[in-house]
């Protein structure tokens, strides 16, 4: 089962002295709706395991690999007999890094890897995932970073691969397709470390180089959203970080956000959570709804 929930707020507990967590489950027992600030990796070993969130549902077969961003909140169902490997590594000191900061933003709120649809990348996943939960297994000294390690490949070969199929999708040529890749990544990260600020879309399609139609255009194909939702998703993201400092006030959050007003913040904050900042900070504390914490395996 999930070792502490607070309302539907997992606090994963990492293996002592590290950020990470692994089971090797074959628990005949469905998880309730819930979020986290850790990426959770699944996937099934023996028999189906299915997912439901707000942004869609589906079953994972053996071998299908789901990556479940920080922040979405999904519901998890086994079947009477099975066993799948559940990762859970915090990501929050990975962000420092420009082009992964940018990848986790636009795997929001998940991906499903299957030999079908990423038949370049998927072996090599599905085999370093299996060597995380080995060296996991096998602890001893470096375990952490021997697992990160893989971890960071893992995330090498989806940014590679799923944001040259998307540029794939905007442009022919391999050539410009790198020229694509690397420009829209730098866009994400400026977007990222300029959030709080006024962005206009006029403003960011003249840095691309595009005309604003043509820019609006590419960039929802690369990310899956339009730009100004990209860019309140970012001002949510950081709002989600400060609600969790007790002394701010929603106020504070909001305008330290980049929001004009309380009202626009509680609007949007809703729009891309499905909670109030209100709810979601009682959420994090545990004031939330009735108290389930028990210790076990998830």
């Amino acid at each position: 089962m999930i070792e502490t929930l607070n309302g539907i707020f997992e606090t994963v507990n990492y293996m002592q002295g590290t950020s990470l967590k692994l089971y090797d489950n074959d628990k005949h027992e469905d998880y309730p709706a819930h979020w986290h600030t850790a990426l959770e990796v699944i996937m099934p070993i023996e028999n189906i395991y299915t997912y439901e969130t707000p942004d869609g549902n589906g079953v994972l077969r053996e071998g299908d690999i789901i990556f479940i961003c920080p922040g979405c909140v999904h519901t998890l169902f086994a079947p009477p007999e099975g066993r799948r490997i559940i990762f859970q590594p915090d990501v929050v000191s990975l962000r420092f890094m420009p082009e992964i900061d940018a990848l986790l933003t636009v795997m929001a709120p998940f991906i499903v890897i299957t030999p079908e649809e990423h038949p370049n990348i998927y072996q090599q996943i599905h085999d370093l995932l299996i060597n995380i939960r080995d060296e996991y297994v096998k602890g001893g000294s470096f375990c952490e970073v021997r697992v990160y390690a893989s971890f960071l490949e893992i995330l090498a070969l989806i940014g590679k691969g799923y944001t040259r199929a998307k540029s794939s999708e905007m442009v022919e040529g391999r050539g410009r397709q790198e020229e694509y890749i690397e420009k829209f990544i730098y866009i994400c990260k400026y977007i990222g470390e300029h959030c709080i600020e006024e962005l206009t879309l006029d403003d960011i399609a003249d840095m691309s180089g595009f005309s604003k139609f043509y820019f609006s255009r590419l960039f929802k194909q690369f990310t899956n959203v339009s730009f100004y939702k990209y860019v309140n998703q970012q001002r949510i993201s950081l709002a989600e970080t400060l609600l969790t400092e007790p002394d701010k006030s929603i106020t504070d959050v909001a305008l330290g956000c980049g929001f004009s007003s309380l009202s626009s913040f509680i609007r949007m904050f809703k729009i891309i959570k499905g909670c109030t900042p209100t709810e979601f900070r009682n959420m994090y504390t545990g004031t939330y709804g009735p108290l389930e914490a028990s210790k076990g395996r998830k």
